[in-house]
């Protein structure tokens, strides 16, 4: 991948605390990582305390090779933490601590810099919690040039978010990334008709959007485009905790779009990366090899 090619994770970085093990997490951070494992130039836009958690959350994303350069250091908020708790499938119960570092990501001149040159950029819902860090990332946001991509991973968590949050975020973005429960909340609050094909191309439409990608966990993906309805059945695989599988399959779409790879062959080879992360505890696990690239994966077994 052209090194020239920026990628940033903008928003909330903090720590899982699951029952057995604390594990770093926070969708925009879980996409930095994967990301820049596989092999995007990665910076990360948050802010963490200037406490313990927040030292080992820098040098946890330095670790991973994203620059943390344009994440602040607060005095006054703690780093984030999030209480997890896992149902007998493994999906995730989320009790996310409010009043913390990433509620105040500050806006500078070098964040400025950064977004100028961003070639694609993944923010969500749940880190505009706060009126602060609203305000830095849809600056941030509009910052960028007219061909970067501006995925929106609705990432809807408990009640932080509203119509209005849902509708300016659309507005900013030209890519929309959401599960199948979130379909269900955005149907209600935006009227969508009939079936999910046509909720999607109805989004698409009316947000003017290049790509809305719909994942459906082992049931696979739905991706529409310009060039229509791309599917996936999904990989059967036995889950450990499904926590970051979602931040994975959005960063291996958003590699696979500045390399210019063809939309089919990235849903499939997004769907193993994720799956494989299913198979795995914690939201960044180290990919293997063979998912580090496209199109060396086929046959992968967890």
């Amino acid at each position: 991948m052209k090194q020239s090619l920026k990628i940033v994770g903008l928003g909330a970085m903090l720590w899982d605390i699951f029952p057995d093990a604390t594990h770093f997490g926070g969708a925009p951070a879980n996409f930095a990582c994967h990301a820049s494992m596989l092999g995007g130039q990665v910076s990360m836009v948050s802010c963490v305390g200037r406490d313990q958690l927040g030292f080992k959350a820098l040098e946890f994303l330095q670790q991973y090779g994203v620059n943390t350069a344009t994440i602040a250091q607060s005095d006054d908020y703690p780093t984030g933490t999030v209480l997890v708790t896992l149902d007998e499938v493994g999906k995730p119960n989320f009790e996310i601590k409010t009043n913390v570092a990433w509620d105040a990501v500050p806006w500078s001149t070098e964040i400025a810099q950064l977004a100028l040159e961003t070639d694609a950029v993944c923010f969500g819902s749940l880190d505009q919690r706060s009126e602060m860090s609203r305000r830095t990332i849809q600056q941030f946001l509009k910052t960028t040039k007219q061909d970067c991509w501006r995925i929106f991973d609705i990432n809807l968590r408990q009640h932080y978010y509203s119509p209005e949050l849902i509708d300016q975020s659309l507005k900013l973005a030209n890519i929309l990334k959401l599960n199948q429960e979130e379909l269900s909340v955005i149907e209600s609050i935006i009227g969508l008709r009939n079936g999910e094909v046509d909720q999607l191309s109805q989004l698409k439409k009316q947000f003017e959007l290049e790509l809305v990608i719909l994942t459906k966990g082992e049931k696979g993906s739905v991706l529409v485009s310009n060039q229509g309805v791309l599917e996936h059945p999904g990989l059967t695989i036995k889950v450990q905790d499904t926590v970051g599988a979602g931040d994975a399959f959005t960063a291996t779409l958003a590699i696979g779009l500045l390399q210019g790879i063809d939309l089919e062959i990235m849903n499939q080879h997004a769907n193993r990366v994720a799956a494989y992360v299913c198979s795995q505890s914690g939201a960044v696990p180290s990919l293997p090899p063979e998912l580090l690239e496209f199109g060396t994966a086929h046959g992968v077994e967890f």
